[in-house]
């Protein structure tokens, strides 16, 4: 639930937004009564911002006229670290909400000065990515602060959780720390139900509830590291075992941890990972570039011996005859 302070100053944006607004309108957006709002146009008159209710059928409430918040104090290093990082965030799905980036750019550029703000929507009517926009969904606000908060003070929350299937099931966590990782946030800790170490997706949690019981959790834990092995067993269809002729460190290079478990063994690096699909895995190996040995699944020799016949098809077509 927001705190009063919150929206109070919420109030104040509704009234530059939106001068006018009927107590009931005001209601409604802020989640409490008339009564209420009544109180926080008094609360903000009496911290000097003149806040003015006209009654009739076309009254409403809003500011005195003349009035407006002074500009946004940012340099213009500031003020582009900010509108960059907001489009960073959408960009790659950092960001949390469906509008609050739009929302919190049409804030910061209300009131920056004149000529800063101009200089500010120029980066953003003109800049240009090389990279695809992130489209995996985002996580509410609420439950990311709630689960940063719960592991920060090592507090127990209560999730109400939705599988992969789209089973929904009540869990009780112990959150150890959140990672982001390939636009999606995830939170990795002690699984009360399960007794055991798991890896959920922010954007599958319905409802995240802090409770009164703490925890101690671990001295020395890796989230990121967790959570990129927990990446790498996801049960997919096939579990692939494979041996290959190079050191740990080389490996780790060209495969990162979501994509493999890789163990240093006397005869190389045992690969170890899980796919939905063999043929994808077979082009893995091959752009490795290093001798491999596949010791399971037998279908996956079947995949790589067809796609070196492929290969060495495309290579032995003439280039002067465009059928081959």
């Amino acid at each position: 639930m927001p705190h009063p302070v919150t929206r109070v100053l919420t109030l104040l944006e509704l009234l530059q937004a939106r001068p006018g607004l009927t107590g009931a309108e005001l209601a409604r957006r802020l989640e409490v009564d008339e009564r209420t709002v009544r109180r926080y146009a008094l609360r903000l008159a009496e911290l000097g911002v003149p806040v003015q209710a006209e009654r009739g059928r076309h009254g409403g409430y809003r500011l005195l006229p003349g009035y407006k918040l002074p500009p946004l104090m940012l340099t213009e290093d500031e003020a582009a670290a900010v509108v960059l990082g907001l489009l960073a965030g959408r960009r790659t799905g950092l960001a949390v909400g469906e509008s609050a980036t739009e929302s919190a750019l049409a804030k910061i550029q209300r009131v920056l000065p004149t000529e800063l703000r101009e200089r500010v929507e120029a980066v953003t009517d003109t800049l240009g990515h090389t990279s695809r926009a992130a489209e995996t969904p985002r996580p509410a606000a609420d439950t990311l602060l709630t689960l940063a908060a719960a592991a920060r003070r090592r507090r127990r929350v209560r999730l109400r959780y939705r599988s992969w299937r789209g089973e929904e099931t009540d869990r009780e966590l112990d959150p150890y720390g959140l990672v982001f990782h390939s636009g999606r946030w995830y939170v990795t800790g002690m699984d009360r139900l399960r007794r055991q170490m798991r890896t959920f997706r922010l954007d599958r949690v319905a409802s995240a509830e802090t409770l009164a019981d703490g925890f101690p959790g671990p001295r020395e834990f890796d989230p990121v590291a967790h959570v990129m092995a927990s990446l790498s067993s996801v049960p997919y269809r096939y579990e692939v075992r494979v041996l290959l002729e190079t050191t740990r460190a080389e490996a780790l290079r060209r495969l990162p941890p979501s994509v493999a478990r890789l163990t240093e063994t006397e005869d190389g690096v045992l690969m170890v990972a899980r796919t939905e699909r063999l043929d994808g895995m077979a082009a893995l190996l091959a752009g490795l570039g290093r001798p491999f040995t596949v010791i399971e699944p037998g279908e996956l020799r079947e995949e790589v011996t067809a796609l070196a016949a492929r290969l060495r098809a495309y290579a032995a077509r003439d280039p002067a005859r465009p059928d081959g």
